[in-house]
């Protein structure tokens, strides 16, 4: 949304945003969560109670049938009727509170996780076992944050302010 405050040495977490920001955030969430068939909600503040960004209104207009996850239910949500560690179901809003997703699916996301190194490698290492990056390909491109001694990646040249 524009005129979001962004914090570099937030680390990829929220950023408190000013009151004016947060009322047209809440009119938007509002707007496209009645529309939704599932919200996956992840803002949080280290040191701090997560935003609440879907309101107990917002779940009462949703859609019988939806779903809203909440993985910032440990640090009070980010929907106001998260109940950490617990599925609940209100107007027929299931409301998943679980904090811990990924220690549930190790195996999974570790298959994931080795089958994307693997096609990954594929494309960098030649028949003959030699490495070839092609830094016209946008895989390599997009994942490589330093080629000959130069910052590629745009992310890290914006954190490190490396123009």
């Amino acid at each position: 949304m524009d005129g979001a405050k962004e914090d570099s040495a937030a680390g990829g977490y929220a950023v408190e945003q000013t009151e004016e920001f947060r009322k047209k955030q809440q009119e938007l969430i509002q707007k496209r969560a009645v529309e939704a068939d599932v919200i996956i909600a992840t803002a949080q503040i280290p040191g701090r109670k997560a935003p609440v960004l879907i309101l107990k209104e917002t779940v009462m207009a949703m859609k019988p049938g939806s779903v809203i996850v909440d993985l910032a239910a440990s640090t009070g949500g980010n929907c106001e009727l998260t109940r950490n560690d617990m599925t609940i179901s209100v107007n027929g809003v299931t409301i998943i509170g679980k904090s811990d997703f990924p220690s549930d699916m190790p195996s999974d996301a570790s298959k994931m996780f080795g089958s994307n190194i693997i096609n990954l490698l594929k494309i960098m290492i030649n028949k003959e076992g030699n490495l070839v990056l092609d830094m016209k390909d946008e895989i390599i491109n997009g994942t490589t944050v330093v080629h000959n001694r130069e910052y590629i990646c745009q992310r890290v040249k914006q954190m490190l302010g490396v123009k």
